[in-house]
Parts: C-alpha cells; sequence; structure tokens
C-alpha cells in the first residue's frame, strides 16, 4: 500500500467508502463523483501505478471480476449498457494514478459522451501503420 495514495486508502479501509464487492485483491466501491448513476471502480489493494506496472496474474483477476460486477448490476439497476473504462497516463485521462477500472452503466438517453471522433486514415496509412508496430 502506498501511504500517499487514496485509492489505496479506500480499497484498504483507511477511509470510509461505499463498497459494494471484496475479495482478497480488490476492493469495488460507487464512485463519488459518477457519471451515471451505479459508477463503480474496480480498486487493487496493491499499489501499482497504471497497467503498465500491475502484474498480468492481477490484470486478469481484475477483468473477470468487471465482468462479474457488470453482470450483476446490470440486473440490479436496469441498465441498458455498460462502459468498461480504464486510463493509463494523464493525457489519456487518468487522475488518480493508482491502476484501476471504471464500470459505468449506460442507460437510453443518459446523456453520456464517452467516446471519441473517428478518424478517417486511408487503407494505405493503415497498412502502413499495421506493418511499422505488428507484434
Amino acid at each position: 500500500m502506498d501511504n500517499n495514495c487514496i485509492f489505496c486508502k479506500l480499497a484498504n479501509h483507511v477511509f470510509d467508502t461505499n463498497i459494494i464487492y471484496e475479495d482478497d485483491d480488490f476492493t469495488v466501491i460507487l464512485d463519488a463523483g459518477p457519471a451515471t448513476r451505479g459508477h463503480a471502480l474496480i480498486l487493487p489493494k496493491e499499489h501499482h501505478a497504471d497497467i503498465y506496472e500491475t502484474p498480468d496474474e492481477l490484470l486478469e483477476k481484475a477483468i473477470v471480476l468487471a465482468k462479474k460486477v457488470v453482470i450483476a448490476l446490470t440486473a440490479r439497476l436496469h441498465a441498458d449498457g455498460y462502459n468498461i473504462v480504464q486510463n493509463n497516463g494523464e493525457t489519456a485521462g487518468q487522475t488518480v494514478f493508482h491502476f484501476h477500472i471504471h464500470l459505468i452503466p449506460r442507460y437510453k438517453d443518459d446523456g453520456q459522451l464517452i467516446g471519441w471522433k473517428p478518424g478517417k486514415p486511408s487503407e494505405e496509412e493503415l497498412k502502413a501503420l499495421a506493418e511499422e508496430i505488428r507484434l
């Protein structure tokens, strides 16, 4: 646990929060500034700043937990869909540097705009980029 990290403190009960699920590795809480009703955060109890630092085993557990929580909350909240969001780095919208996953229930006409403007690359540009970055 990083004593300077608010999410470490929330995940490890240093501060009170609205917990909706907990196990040995994670605490799932309601977001204090929700995008929609029922917006939750999956917080690992261990501190890792972002996806780059988080061990693969913990990442695997996190996505399985995301599925479990989304299935349960979809039924309870009568959500029409879900955004599962995970930001890395300030430019990408990360504001707390503790790996976490946002679970955002979506409701028809909820007014949220979570997305991006699609680009319009040519087929040649896409082929060149694929060649450049292929793993």
